[in-house]
């Protein structure tokens, strides 16, 4: 059973939290914890590995039985979208303005397990 979780207008350009969240997508959630701690001089590395650290809980709380060692937990989506943007207006030469845009984004990351598939499939090839 898979679990999600999900942040919401986190201050950061989506152009920079897709660069990590492209390093993590589809590894076990241990290699991910690895990759986003080598990561740590980028500031959304912090970001993603709490989000990640959430999505587990998620699982741990859907799946009271099973533990996350043996369940070989491994992120299957993980994507970015566009947040609010924030605008504001910096002067330019001979009385002009520039528009700065303060961008922000959202991360959706879902997590589930290899093991439990295997067991949804070994059932449905016993059951036919």
């Amino acid at each position: 059973m898979e679990a999600v979780a999900k942040l919401n207008n986190c201050p950061t350009s989506p152009r920079k939290m897709r660069l990590l969240a492209d390093l993590i997508r589809g590894k076990r959630v241990d290699e991910a914890f690895n990759t986003l701690i080598f990561n740590a001089k980028k500031e959304n590395s912090n970001r993603l590995e709490k989000l990640l650290r959430s999505a587990i809980a998620n699982w741990e709380q859907n799946n009271a039985g099973s533990r996350v060692e043996d369940s070989e937990l491994y992120i299957k989506t993980i994507f970015v979208d566009g947040g609010a943007m924030v605008k504001r207006i910096r002067p330019a030469p001979q009385g002009r303005a520039h528009r700065i845009r303060k961008r922000s984004n959202h991360v959706t990351l879902v997590v589930d397990s290899k093991a439990a598939k295997a067991e949804v499939i070994n059932e449905t090839i016993e059951n036919a």
